[in-house]
C-alpha cells in the first residue's frame, strides 16, 4: 500500500514539473518599463567667478624685543597684553654701571678737548710739532666716538617698544641677569592693519596671467584686486581688503605660489595667527554654464554628467567644474554646451551607458546668490558672541 503512495507521489510531482515548463515557455516575456529620470537644459548665466582660498593672519610687524646692554633688569614699566606705542619705555636695567662709566668718559673728554685746544695755542708760536698738534687733534675724536658710545649704552638701559602693537608677557622677571643681543624680553605685534598669508596652484596662477594678458583681469601682482574674508566662525565675508603681495616663484616642494593681502583691523577682531577663508575674483562678468551640484558624478578622479540623446538613451559627458555657488549651483568650464538634456534627477535609476530612460523635461530656478560683502560691515560683538 505505501509502496503505491510513493508512486502516485513521484507521477504527481513529474506532472506538475511538465506544466509548469509547458506554461513558462507558452507565456510571453513582459519587458520592464523604462527608469523615469528629470532632465534640464543647464542654465546660462553672467557672473562673477571667486576662486576660494584658506589662509592665516599675521602681523605686518612682528618684533621679539632683546637686550641690547648687559646687566640687571630693575623695572617692568608695561601691564602683560597691554597696547603700546614706539618709543614707550618697557624695561629698565640697571643704570649705575653705565652711569659712572659715562662720566668717567665725559671727563676724559673733556681733558681731551682741552688739550687740543692748548696745542692749537702752543703751534702758533711754533712750541710745538705739528705732529703733536694732529696726534691731540685725533685722541679728542677718539674720546668723543667713547663719549657717544657711552651715552649709546646709557639710553639702551631702557628698552623702548620700536612699534606700535600689542605686547605680549614678560618673559623675564625683575631681578634676573639679561645678556646684550641674546636675552628675548617680549613680543609685539602689530594689529592693524594685518596681512592675510595663502597659497595658490600652478593652474590658479596661470589662469590670472593668462586673464591680465588678455585684459579680462589685473594681476594681482601690479594691481591691489578686492579680497573678502570670513573667519571661522562667520557664515558671511565681512573683511574686505585688498591685495597686496604675490611672490616671485613657484615653491619646488609644493607647487604652489604665496600671496598676501592687506586688510584693516579697526574693531581688533582679527588675531594674528587666526585662520580665515577668502575670496578673490576669478572672472568678472561672463557667460557661465551651470548644473545643479547634485548633477555631478565622479569617476575615480574625473567628473561627469549624464545627458540623455535623441534617443532617449543615457550617455556619460565628461566635464571639468569649476566653483561652486552658494545657491548649489556648479559652474562647468567645458564639456556641456548649454543644449544639452542633463539628468538632474533620479540618477540613482541609471544602471548602465546607453540605457533607455523615460525623460521628464523640468526647469532649472536660478536662485539670486547674497551679495557677497556689505560695504564696511562688520559683525558687531553681540552677534559675534551669539554665533559662538
Amino acid at each position: 500500500m505505501r509502496s503505491s503512495f510513493f508512486v502516485f507521489v513521484f507521477i504527481l510531482t513529474i506532472a506538475t514539473t511538465a506544466c509548469t515548463e509547458t506554461d513558462t515557455k507558452t507565456s510571453p516575456t513582459v519587458a520592464a518599463a523604462p527608469a523615469e529620470v528629470d532632465v534640464a537644459a543647464p542654465l546660462k548665466q553672467v557672473l562673477t567667478e571667486w576662486d576660494e582660498f584658506t589662509g592665516r593672519f599675521e602681523a605686518i610687524n612682528d618684533v621679539q624685543l632683546r637686550a641690547r646692554v648687559t646687566g640687571y633688569l630693575v623695572e617692568k614699566k608695561f601691564k602683560d597684553g597691554q597696547f603700546v606705542k614706539q618709543g614707550d619705555v618697557l624695561f629698565i636695567i640697571d643704570q649705575r654701571p653705565f652711569r659712572y662709566e659715562l662720566q668717567r668718559i665725559e671727563a676724559q673728554h673733556q681733558l681731551a678737548q682741552k688739550e687740543w685746544e692748548r696745542a692749537q695755542n702752543l703751534r702758533q708760536s711754533k712750541a710745538i710739532s705739528q705732529e703733536e698738534v694732529d696726534r691731540r687733534f685725533q685722541e679728542l675724536q677718539i674720546s668723543k666716538a667713547s663719549l657717544e658710545d657711552a651715552r649709546l649704552q646709557m639710553r639702551f638701559t631702557e628698552v623702548t617698544s620700536p612699534i606700535d602693537g600689542k605686547v605680549s608677557d614678560s618673559y623675564v622677571d625683575v631681578g634676573n641677569m639679561v645678556e646684550e643681543n641674546n636675552t628675548v624680553l617680549t613680543r609685539i605685534v602689530s594689529t592693524n592693519p594685518v596681512h592675510f598669508r595663502f597659497e595658490g596652484s600652478q593652474s590658479e596662477l596661470l589662469k590670472y596671467l593668462r586673464l591680465d594678458r588678455a585684459g579680462q583681469r589685473p594681476s594681482s601682482d601690479t594691481a591691489p584686486n578686492p579680497i573678502y574674508i570670513k573667519l571661522l566662525d562667520e557664515d558671511k565675508f565681512y573683511h574686505q581688503g585688498q591685495m597686496h603681495f604675490v611672490d616671485n616663484a613657484v615653491d619646488n616642494s609644493t607647487g604652489t605660489i604665496e600671496a598676501t593681502a592687506i586688510l584693516n583691523n579697526d574693531t581688533g577682531l582679527i588675531y594674528p595667527g587666526l585662520f580665515g577663508r577668502a575670496r578673490l575674483m576669478g572672472r568678472a562678468n561672463y557667460e557661465a554654464v551651470l548644473v545643479p551640484e547634485n548633477a555631478i558624478n565622479t569617476d575615480q578622479d574625473k567628473k561627469f554628467v549624464y545627458i540623455v540623446n535623441d534617443d532617449d538613451k543615457v550617455q556619460r559627458r565628461y566635464v571639468s567644474v569649476g566653483t561652486l555657488l552658494d545657491n548649489d549651483f556648479i559652474v562647468i568650464s567645458s564639456g556641456l554646451s548649454g543644449d544639452e538634456r542633463v539628468v538632474v534627477n533620479g540618477i540613482q535609476r541609471i544602471r548602465q551607458a546607453s540605457q533607455p530612460v523615460t525623460p521628464n523635461m523640468t526647469q532649472l530656478e536660478w536662485r539670486e546668490i547674497e551679495t557677497l560683502v556689505q560695504s564696511n560691515a562688520q559683525p558687531a560683538a553681540v552677534q559675534v558672541a551669539e554665533q559662538q
